[in-house]
């Protein structure tokens, strides 16, 4: 008797754990694709969505409030990053009117999951960029949403003023109000967009960076940076960040978990240097492949937005012009695997 009520209290504890294991909160990664329109070509909002269902595609990212867009995503549960402009959040009172008539009327049969104020922001606006996010939050606040939709802003890696190796990450001086923002990331519990193209410092440095370590294909490690280890270009710019994000006060940036979204990320198929169909199949083939994996310093899946969907044909000509998975057709560039 004694070995059966021991036996039973074993299957008593393990369906407790497998109860448990099922109700924990899955990795939010989330694989998306950035929804440029700047093209006079290109399908009906409605036709972009149902393409982002048949792919498999999770994630979208739009660069403004598109109302066809987003009357169009209504019951799909993709997740959206949604960008504002710094004048639409200048003040408390247009980032409510913006809130009230581009988030209210859609939550929750749209699947707002961040709100972008201002990507890739330089010069003398970059004041207006915490004050901005600060308005929107607040906006969020007052419509009881802050805790569902996430506010931040979207940087390049331009940020950075030193990057190797990865653990040395600083911002610049020139991005010294990153500083606050990372910090106030960390008060509201919000993850930093970043914008991270192994591309163009590849194209920019192709006697030191090789195409294999930017495109996920080196057969062995590149760098090591104390027990890291890097096999390819994009974990040293992403744990370049998070280094530079932990030197001032970032460290308990959350948001997906480890602090960062990859809010854009993608490879031109023509125009370019290394610009070639082949070429920007095997990274974003590879990239969906990795980012489930997290990185060397932070092992955790990231969500992930490739940009684009489609080649622009309102872009400047060339490399700008190819970064489409599709073209405007609809046919595929290359094919590419989401489920």
């Amino acid at each position: 008797m004694a070995h059966r009520s021991h036996a039973l209290s074993m299957v008593a504890v393990l369906t407790l754990l497998v109860s448990i294991l099922a109700s924990y909160p899955r990795s939010a990664q989330s694989i998306g694709v950035c929804y440029g329109m700047l093209g006079n070509n290109l399908p009906s909002k409605s036709d972009v969505v149902k393409m982002y269902q048949s792919y498999g595609i999770t994630g979208m990212r739009i660069y403004n409030a598109d109302s066809a867009t987003l009357n169009a995503l209504k019951g799909t549960k993709i997740n959206l990053i949604m960008d504002v402009g710094l004048s639409d959040a200048s003040c408390s009172s247009a980032a409510s009117t913006w809130v009230n008539n581009n988030v209210k009327p859609y939550y929750p049969d749209v699947s707002f999951k961040y709100i972008a104020v201002g990507n890739e922001i330089s010069g003398s606006n970059v004041s207006k960029i915490l004050p901005a996010m600060k308005n929107i939050y607040s906006a969020l606040s007052s419509a009881g949403l802050q805790n569902s939709i996430k506010v931040s802003t979207s940087v390049s890696i331009g940020v950075l003023g030193t990057s190797y190796p990865p653990s040395a990450g600083a911002f610049s001086s020139d991005a010294s109000y990153m500083t606050s923002i990372v910090q106030y990331l960390a008060s509201i519990n919000s993850p930093l967009l970043a914008n991270v193209y192994p591309y163009f410092a590849y194209a920019s440095n192709t006697a030191q960076i090789s195409l294999d370590y930017a495109l996920f294909t080196s057969s062995g490690t590149v760098v090591t940076d104390g027990s890291n280890k890097y096999q390819n270009l994009f974990d040293a710019m992403v744990d370049a960040l998070y280094s530079a994000m932990e030197k001032v006060g970032g460290s308990k940036v959350k948001g997906s978990r480890v602090g960062l979204v990859i809010s854009e990320s993608g490879w031109p198929s023509a125009g370019g240097t290394g610009g070639t169909i082949r070429n920007a199949h095997t990274y974003n083939e590879n990239l969906i492949n990795h980012v489930a994996k997290g990185t060397p310093k932070r092992p955790t899946a990231l969500d992930t937005y490739i940009f684009a969907m489609f080649n622009e044909n309102q872009k400047a000509a060339g490399v700008e012009q190819n970064w489409g998975l599709f073209y405007p057709n609809k046919q595929p560039v290359y094919s590419i695997n989401f489920k």
